[in-house]
């Protein structure tokens, strides 16, 4: 799991994550992610690239329309924890703090939808 400041970019948590992904056959992203030397990465790594292209792309790459509709799951599980106003506020100021608040909610919302 990383945790960045809000106002880093994704090439750059793109950049701190590579080493640690899990072994994976797909990996979905938004547009942030759209990146020659990212996808290349994933390539090298044996992991399809499942990211639409940035629309300032001279030529669109094409990706799975289909499952990028998954997506929306990434998406509902940030909403759930931005249901909890310590997240969303970002209270905490150090980081292990506030990634330890993430890991509680997500606890408790993985508890009561059981």
């Amino acid at each position: 799991m990383l945790l960045s400041e809000g106002q880093m970019s994704d090439y750059k948590g793109a950049a701190l994550m590579l080493d640690a992904l899990p072994r994976a056959k797909i990996l979905l992203g938004d547009r942030g992610y759209d990146a020659d030397w990212f996808r290349k990465a994933l390539a090298k790594r044996d992991i399809a690239a499942c990211i639409p292209s940035k629309k300032n792309r001279k030529i669109p790459i094409p990706h799975d329309a289909v499952l990028y509709r998954q997506r929306h799951k990434i998406e509902n599980m940030f909403g759930r924890l931005k249901d909890w106003r310590r997240i969303h506020t970002r209270y905490d100021r150090c980081a292990h703090t506030f990634l330890s608040a993430i890991c509680i909610a997500a606890t408790c919302i993985f508890w009561i939808n059981q």
